[in-house]
């Protein structure tokens, strides 16, 4: 294959390729050729492109960076093993990921910090172009780069079932879901959020009977996530109760889903894994509420929920605890309240992006806008101001604009990956991250899962339109 002799001249004698397996021999050097690799696996057309993301991940693999599960973590603090002294954010990184992912490694080396979730959603896969193949390669290339070694956990964060498309074409809407999921998997996702909780129906006159769908739904893609598990390998499930922006979730809710899903699961699958969280609604909302001067209002998160349901979810069914959505827009001074509030997991997406934004130059900003003016006004609503409709709409032009997002100044991606860097070590303090390396030491085992070539290159993957879909 050309493009495979091609990208394995460009690493140069750092890497050794005999028989179709890669070694590397000179992990310094390695560093230096990465940054253009990562860009072909994000840029390049196919098959470079693809050869190029097979590439980093065998890299990765053979420097002892494996794309891991978290699950054996969160089954340890469902236990009562590991104390809810931490919460674990899950980072979705929309844009310049491999830039992103490099200031996440160095804080996390930086603090010795251990549980950190690289995520992204199938709506952000939608609009910001990024398949889970390419996505999973910008992580791996960052810790490459980085120095990181040990297991990277890579989520598919709300892999979630449209209502809309669900009523019309039930069998269509899963088999998407399905086909995401195989995706994803072979991609080095071995941690799954399934989100059927838009199919909550309020109108039941039982919460029971309200979760119903919900909880048999994600039972069955459990038990299809367990058919596709690598050997060795017990995928992180996570299942979600209540819409995020919609009424804050309740124990009965809660208690309900899992008591449902429990029962439905050892139906369908009788020795299969469940669920290792659960994600519930405390007062947020995806990318936050903005005014109508572009800035964010101060939302009330109910801390009291997210505990109670936290230690329900640990003390009667094992889980690691519940998952907070719509979080990176809270002031920083929320963050450690997760802690105290024994959240297992945190989602943070939104002020990363806007920190892009912030020092964006104004030329491709306006471009931008201009792009929003003429391709999206029909998600703008009558009472928007323009500041509200370009904060709503602008992760839309992620997808257009990738490459010339990529191809900013040099000084702008350092004043952005300044802020990042700042960011993150901000929040990881705040999360309890330091020092918590050890317990991946302890409770996390790496398997080497052997990338295949085909689904790299041969891969026919089809777009789709998520944009009524979750972040």
């Amino acid at each position: 294959m050309g493009a495979l002799d091609s990208l394995l001249a460009s690493l140069g004698p750092a890497v050794r390729w005999v028989d179709g397996q890669l070694t590397v021999v000179d992990p310094e050097a390695l560093q230096a050729h990465i940054p253009a690799l990562a860009e072909k696996a994000a840029l390049a057309n196919q098959p470079e492109k693809g050869v190029a993301q097979y590439l980093i991940r065998a890299t990765a693999q053979a420097l002892g960076i494996i794309p891991s599960s978290i699950h054996d973590l969160y089954m340890a603090r469902g236990r009562g093993e590991v104390p809810p002294s931490f919460t674990v954010p899950a980072i979705n990184l929309r844009a310049l990921p491999f830039l992103a992912a490099r200031a996440v490694f160095r804080v996390m080396r930086e603090l010795n910090a251990g549980p950190v979730i690289f995520e992204i959603a199938r709506s952000e896969i939608g609009y910001t172009d990024q398949r889970p193949a390419e996505y999973a390669a910008q992580v791996l290339a960052a810790a490459i780069v980085e120095g990181y070694r040990g297991p990277v956990f890579i989520q598919g964060d709300h892999f979630q079932v449209s209502a809309k498309r669900y009523a019309k074409d039930p069998d269509a809407e899963l088999q998407a879901v399905r086909d995401l999921i195989a995706e994803a998997i072979k991609a080095g996702f071995f941690n799954i959020d399934i989100d059927t909780s838009t199919l909550v129906d309020l109108s039941q006159p039982t919460v029971q009977e309200q979760q119903r769908l919900n909880y048999t739904l994600t039972a069955q893609l459990t038990q299809y996530v367990r058919s596709l598990e690598p050997d060795g390998v017990t995928i992180s499930t996570g299942g979600e109760i209540g819409e995020v922006g919609g009424h804050n979730s309740t124990p009965e809710e809660l208690r309900a889903f899992m008591d449902g899903y429990n029962a439905t699961l050892a139906e369908i699958a009788p020795d299969a894994a469940g669920l290792s969280k659960i994600s519930i609604q405390t007062g947020t909302q995806h990318g936050g509420v903005v005014l109508p001067d572009g800035s964010l209002a101060r939302v009330k998160v109910d801390f009291e929920t997210l505990r109670l349901l936290s230690r329900i979810a640990r003390e009667e069914y094992g889980l690691a605890g519940a998952v907070q959505h719509g979080a990176s827009t809270l002031p920083e001074e929320a963050f450690s309240k997760f802690v105290e509030a024994e959240a297992a997991e945190v989602h943070l997406a939104t002020n990363f992006m806007n920190i892009l934004y912030k020092h964006m130059p104004d030329d491709l900003r306006r471009e931008i806008y201009a792009y929003l003016d003429e391709h999206h006004q029909h998600e703008r609503k009558p009472d928007w101001t323009d500041e509200q409709f370009y904060y709503k709409t602008r992760k839309r032009a992620l997808g257009p604009f990738k490459k010339a997002i990529w191809g900013m100044p040099t000084e702008v991606k350092a004043r952005i990956y300044q802020d990042w860097e700042e960011q993150f070590r901000r929040l990881f303090r705040l999360l309890g991250l330091t020092n918590t390396r050890p317990l991946l030491d302890t409770y996390i085992h790496p398997v080497v899962v052997a990338p295949r070539m085909a689904d790299y290159v041969d891969a026919r993957v089809v777009g789709e339109d998520t944009r009524d879909l979750a972040d």
